[in-house]
């Protein structure tokens, strides 16, 4: 039985149906949070956090918006991306914490000036980018949406986020090369 007739089944509590949908759909499941995290005890877990969801959530789905296949690996790749943004947090904290023991010298100091002209030659250089590709590589870069939610979040085809963000990021190359 395919998916689009298994979720819905789901959603109304049919054990045997998340079974067949857990053999159906449980590969791709895994192999796209594998791609996101690189991790393969991670992502067993967090596979494991989407079928959870799966089985809540399923009652949600609206064939009206799309396949119960794009349904599961949408929540699949959230989950994934936001694991990868929890750990990032937490990596982050953690730096902080450590920093603020942590006495700082001299050479340390130099650095952290050097960093802070190469964080303003980029924000010279993304200031010379068209509004689009400015938009899309702040969004991508710096805020990690992959290139299908920047398409999404800015209203315009994939296709046109793909062409603006080789475009921008040529521009950002070619500009920070002089910067060198």
């Amino acid at each position: 039985m395919r998916a689009d007739k298994l979720l819905p089944l789901v959603g109304q509590g049919d054990v045997r149906a998340y079974e067949e949908l857990y053999e159906l759909v449980s590969g791709a499941v895994y192999g796209l949070v594998l791609r996101v995290l690189r991790d393969p005890a991670q992502s067993e877990e967090v596979a494991q956090e989407v079928f959870l969801e799966l089985w809540r959530d399923a009652a949600r789905f609206d064939p009206r918006r799309g396949t119960a296949m794009a349904w599961v690996l949408t929540h699949a790749h959230r989950r994934a991306v936001d694991r990868v943004r929890s750990a990032r947090a937490s990596r982050e904290r953690e730096e902080r914490a450590a920093s603020r023991w942590h006495r700082t010298a001299f050479d340390e100091v130099a650095e952290q000036v050097e960093t802070n002209l190469d964080r303003e030659w980029v924000r010279r250089c993304l200031a010379g980018l068209t509004e689009l590709q400015r938009r899309s590589v702040t969004l991508a870069y710096y805020e990690g949406y992959t290139y299908r939610e920047v398409a999404q979040r800015l209203s315009v085809p994939l296709g046109t986020v793909k062409t603006r963000m080789r475009d921008g990021l040529t521009r950002l190359r070619a500009c920070l090369g002089d910067a060198a």
